[in-house]
C-alpha cells in the first residue's frame, strides 16, 4: 500500500514539480533544461500583456471573493431559519452549483447574459438622452466574469459558513437577545466572531477558485483577458519557460491561500473541541 500510495502521489504531483523545475531553465526551449536561471520570471513580469491579464485576474478574484463572502454569509445565516421542503430545495440548489461542471455553468451564463443584453440594450438606447451622446451598451467583460464567479463561489461560502453556524454556541446569542441587544450589535459582537474563521476560509477559497478559473471566464470574458486565458492562448503557440514561470507563480499563490484557509479551518476545529 505504501508503494501504491507513493506511485499515485508521484503521478499526481510529478508534472507539477517539473513545471516548477523547468521555470528555472536557463535555455530558450521548455523541453531542454539548462541549469539554472530565474530570468524567465523577470521576462514574464516584464511582459505588458501578461501583467494586464494578471491585474484583471486579481481584480476579478478580489471582487468575487468580497461579493461571494458577503452574500454567501448572509444566505447561510438566513437558511438557518428555513425548514421543510423549502430548505431541501435551497440545499439542492446550493450543492448543484458546486457539482455542475464549469463548462455547463459557462455556457448557461453566456446564454443568459446575451439574452439579457439583447433585451436591455435597445431599451437603454431608447431611454438615453440624445444630448449625452451615444448610449452605453452592456457587454461581456470583467463585470460579467465577476458575476459568474460570484454565483459559483457563493455556494462554497454557504456550505463552509453553514457548517460553522451549526456548531456555534447559540446560548450566547440567546443571552444577547435576553439583554435586549439590537440584532446588528448581536451579529457583530457575538455571531461574527464565532463564524469569522469560516468566513475567512470562504473568502480565501473564493479568491483562489476565481483566480484560477479558466472555463467559466473563457465563455463570459468577452474581449477582456484573465491570466488563465492568457496562459492558454500562449500555450497554443508553444510552451516556453515563461509559461512555466507564470504557472509556478500561480501555483505558489494558490497553495498559499489554500494553506491559510486550511489553517483557519484547523483553528476553528481546535477551538470547538473540548
Amino acid at each position: 500500500m505504501r508503494v501504491y500510495a507513493a506511485v499515485i502521489y508521484v503521478f499526481l504531483y510529478g508534472p507539477i514539480a517539473l513545471i516548477v523545475l523547468f521555470s528555472f531553465n536557463a535555455g530558450r526551449h521548455a523541453s531542454d533544461f539548462s541549469c539554472c536561471s530565474a530570468s524567465w520570471y523577470g521576462r514574464a513580469f516584464g511582459n505588458p500583456f501578461m501583467m494586464e491579464a494578471l491585474i484583471n485576474s486579481l481584480l476579478i478574484a478580489l471582487c468575487t471573493a468580497v461579493l461571494a463572502t458577503v452574500m454567501g454569509t448572509m444566505a447561510a445565516l438566513a437558511l438557518q431559519r428555513v425548514r421543510g421542503v423549502l430548505r431541501l430545495m435551497f440545499d439542492g440548489l446550493t450543492y448543484t452549483a458546486i457539482i455542475i461542471p464549469g463548462i455547463v455553468i459557462g455556457i448557461a451564463t453566456l446564454v443568459a447574459l446575451v439574452t439579457v443584453f439583447d433585451a436591455v440594450n435597445p431599451l437603454l438606447a431608447a431611454a438615453w438622452p440624445a444630448n449625452l451622446g451615444q448610449a452605453p451598451r452592456l457587454r461581456l467583460g470583467t463585470g460579467t466574469v465577476i458575476a459568474a464567479h460570484t454565483l459559483f463561489t457563493m455556494a462554497l461560502v454557504i456550505v463552509i459558513v453553514r457548517t460553522r453556524i451549526q456548531d456555534m454556541d447559540r446560548s450566547l446569542i440567546e443571552a444577547s437577545s435576553d439583554l435586549y441587544a439590537p440584532p446588528m450589535r448581536t451579529f457583530f459582537q457575538i455571531t461574527l466572531p464565532q463564524i469569522f474563521p469560516a468566513v475567512m476560509s470562504g473568502f480565501l477559497l473564493s479568491f483562489t477558485f476565481s483566480f484560477d478559473d479558466f472555463v467559466i471566464a473563457f465563455f463570459v470574458a468577452g474581449a477582456d483577458t484573465t491570466l488563465p486565458i492568457y496562459v492558454f492562448s500562449s500555450i497554443r503557440r508553444g510552451v516556453t519557460p515563461e509559461i512555466n514561470a507564470i504557472a509556478s507563480v500561480v501555483l505558489a499563490v494558490s497553495l498559499t491561500l489554500l494553506f491559510v484557509a486550511q489553517a483557519l479551518q484547523s483553528r476553528r476545529r481546535r477551538y470547538r473541541s473540548p
